[in-house]
């Protein structure tokens, strides 16, 4: 498959009008065909992840070329939260749509709940705890997957609060770990830590994704501070991994998106540090080296990759959280694109693009 070289923005939006922020959402194709696109809408005030958000939707009935207006999905208020956010949609195998998005009570209390509905998202269940521990536990938007054995799979980072003596601490240095459901989020069981094995980090391994390859091996990966993106893989539908390891990604401290196809094909969204593997410049300037954002596809094993298409590269800008949603004859990317002269911050403007795409390879 293969993309024309930037597409086409269809819907951007920018903060104000009572709203600091939007970002980090997630689609989903609903059964008469219409696509829904859920994210995070901040309060006016502040754009900061600890500040009030709640859940938000816009609809599309020509596959992403027009939008609805927005519509309130859940009110932090009515789950007890500062915040609701990072959301990843996903049809079941049994027919319901489910929801995930983290609920954050504090930096004691972050946590990914399930939510699901039996009517294209008209109305949803009470929310369920993924994560039983409690903690501050991250989950980008866009992550949760769905195995071919029916298998829930969500990838997570924990961070330490840390007790400064005069309340608790963010700690920015993370360890990945992996939960997992065999009866569609009933319950759910966590994977042993994986950790970045280097003292000088300062963050860890953040925001991991996962996704299931061709022969049924969970490829999983997590952006560091070491200039890329590092991986692991998982033999056993996510219950242990092996030790991680640089991949050939370059990247600043930013998220990798990947997300399997129809075809069976791999599409990949990140932010380069280089034309290549080994080809590192260190990230710079006010948005840490999230631009340029490019995308390529790659065979089911993630093992040969197509070259980088740009979809955007302006300097003043970041680029960043990107959810891929394939629709017929296009890819729609949502992604953080706020502008250092505009907006004051990268991730205070969402952004839906349109990719056309040719399946004759």
């Amino acid at each position: 498959m293969s993309a024309s070289k930037a597409g086409s923005g269809v819907l951007d939006l920018a903060p104000g009008n009572g709203f600091a922020r939007h970002s980090e959402g997630a689609f989903a194709t609903l059964s008469d065909g219409t696509v829904l696109f859920i994210w995070s809408r901040f309060d006016a005030g502040s754009f900061h992840d600890d500040a009030g958000a709640d859940l938000v939707a816009i609809r599309s009935a020509d596959d992403g070329l027009t939008w609805s207006e927005p519509e309130v999905v859940l009110d932090r208020r009515d789950d007890d939260a500062i915040n609701v956010m990072s959301v990843s949609l996903l049809r079941l195998h049994d027919g319901r749509l489910a929801l995930f998005h983290l609920r954050r009570k504090g930096f004691h209390d972050m946590r990914l709940i399930m939510r699901t509905s039996s009517d294209e998202g008209a109305s949803w269940s009470d929310g369920r705890c993924c994560i039983p521990a409690l903690g501050y536990h991250v989950t980008n938007n866009d992550r949760v997957i769905q195995l071919s054995s029916g298998r829930l799979v969500v990838p997570a980072a924990f961070h330490r609060a840390r007790d400064t003596g005069s309340g608790p601490e963010f700690d920015s240095w993370a360890t990945t770990y992996f939960g997992w459901s065999d009866d569609l989020g009933e319950t759910w069981h966590e994977s042993r830590p994986s950790v970045l094995p280097y003292g000088s980090s300062r963050s860890g391994m953040q925001e991991p994704g996962v996704v299931e390859l061709a022969d049924g091996t969970l490829w999983g990966w997590a952006r560091t501070d070491q200039g890329a993106q590092w991986e692991m893989y998982s033999r056993d539908g996510g219950e242990t991994w092996s030790q991680p390891q640089p991949s050939a990604f370059s990247s600043p401290r930013s998220p990798l998106s990947v997300k399997r196809l129809a075809s069976g094909r791999l599409a990949a969204v990140w932010n380069p540090l280089g034309a290549g593997p080994g080809q590192y410049r260190p990230p710079s300037g006010w948005n840490d080296g999230r631009t340029p954002l490019v995308m390529a596809t790659g065979d089911g094993q993630a093992t040969e990759w197509s070259d980088q298409v740009v979809l955007e590269d302006d300097p003043d800008s970041g680029y960043c959280y990107t959810a891929i949603h394939e629709v017929p004859g296009a890819l729609l990317l949502a992604y953080c694109a706020g502008s250092a002269v505009q907006d004051g911050n990268c991730l205070t403007r969402l952004r839906i693009r349109r990719l056309p795409v040719d399946r004759s390879d």
